[in-house]
């Protein structure tokens, strides 16, 4: 874990979903609190202490191969869903179209905050960012169904802007209104990569 500093940025929860199986239906089912045990939130199908990896570690690991589970929410910014909602062409982008866990606002380029940055609640609860959520295909056929037309835009839409994955560090009660500050690793970028 690197150390982190408190940023002056919060994030204020605007809405909560949950997706059962991403298999079966990617649709979120929208939520007003979300009760966050160390294995994410029990009605997501992405709960759990661990999980079997896919396409975003195929080069760490051969599929579905048992890991921590880092996966289990998906955070968007509504600023970030604007953006891609009027690239598509659309007034707005439904956010349980996309399979989104948690929508914020207040966050500016959200999907690029640091890995293992943090959004911590005042008495929780607390998220550790993993990674940005690059856009796939599996949206396309539920924004098609109720936007004839634009359902292949998303992709192109989305790039940049699908937002992060995260996964729960301290238990708490996310809900719609909840304000958390976001925290950043203290520490400089890789020189190596230069």
């Amino acid at each position: 874990m690197p150390a982190l500093k408190p940023t002056d940025y919060f994030a204020t929860v605007l809405w909560l979903g949950s997706v059962k199986d991403s298999e079966a239906d990617l649709r979120s089912d929208p939520t007003t609190d979300m009760p966050l045990t160390f294995a994410g939130y029990a009605a997501e199908g992405h709960a759990g202490l661990t999980r079997p990896s896919c396409s975003r570690v195929k080069q760490q690991y051969p599929r579905y191969t048992e890991i921590k589970n880092t996966r289990q929410l998906s955070i968007i910014s509504q600023e970030e869903l604007d953006l891609i909602a009027a690239d598509m062409g659309l007034e707005a982008l439904a956010p349980h179209l996309i399979g989104a866990s948690v929508v914020i606002e207040g966050i500016p380029d959200w999907s690029h905050v640091p890995p293992s940055s943090r959004l911590v609640g005042e008495g929780g609860p607390g998220l550790i960012i993993d990674m940005e959520n690059r856009p796939c295909h599996l949206p396309v056929p539920f924004i098609e169904a109720e936007n004839p037309g634009l359902g292949k835009s998303f992709k192109t839409a989305a790039k940049g802007r699908r937002g992060v994955t995260a996964s729960v560090e301290q238990e708490g009660v996310l809900q719609i209104g909840i304000r958390l500050r976001l925290h950043i690793p203290d520490q400089p970028s890789w020189a190596m990569l230069d």
